[in-house]
């Protein structure tokens, strides 16, 4: 059992990063593999619409010079993905925007290649805006007939400066409860 965590945020150490933690640390506790990949600050390509995925039918976007197909071989491994999110204007990065393009295309085009994962999002945010960038995120793992895992609250928190959600005792704990649900969930479904 494995779960795969990607960072959107440009700042790998920072609120999201934070939030991620507190989550995958109550995965971990529950005897699950997780995985904490960095997507944010790196080059990621958007898709271009060229439809060489649902062509080649070979898993893989027809784009090889960025991460995203690594993610996405990490992503069909997993029994869950968790995808977070520094929050821009009531939404995601463009890292993670043209990443869930691509990766989501290829693995619907390829036979819904994450079809029953379970899924879930999560978003740091200042002031506000996050529970849209997390709607964002659940609209991906609607299309492709993914579980959304929630909490107890909007997988959110706020804080502006690195460090500061650790002061929203609410959102920290919405993390962690996150955290127990996606692994009960994977461990209810588990099918290996």
């Amino acid at each position: 059992m494995k779960i795969i965590a990607f960072n959107g945020s440009p700042h790998k150490d920072g609120n999201t990063y934070r939030l991620l933690r507190h989550t995958l640390d109550e995965i971990e506790k529950a005897g699950i593999k997780t995985e904490l990949v960095q997507i944010g600050g790196k080059k990621v390509h958007p898709c271009i619409a060229c439809f060489k995925c649902v062509e080649n039918h070979d898993r893989q976007c027809i784009q090889d010079n960025d991460m995203v197909n690594e993610c996405i071989g990490k992503m069909i491994d997993a029994d869950g993905i968790i995808i977070a999110t520094s929050t821009y204007f009531a939404g995601v990065t463009p890292e993670i925007k043209a990443f869930m393009d691509r990766s989501f295309f290829v693995a619907k085009a390829n036979g819904d290649l994450l079809r029953q994962k379970v899924g879930a999002g999560i978003a740091a945010e200042r002031r506000s805006g996050a529970v849209c960038a997390v709607d964002t995120i659940n609209h991906y793992f609607g299309i492709s007939g993914m579980f959304s895992a929630g909490s107890c609250y909007w997988n959110n928190a706020k804080g502006l400066q690195p460090g500061d959600v650790e002061k929203d005792e609410e959102g920290i704990k919405t993390m962690k409860q996150l955290g127990e649900n996606i692994a009960w969930f994977i461990k209810k479904t588990n099918r290996k």
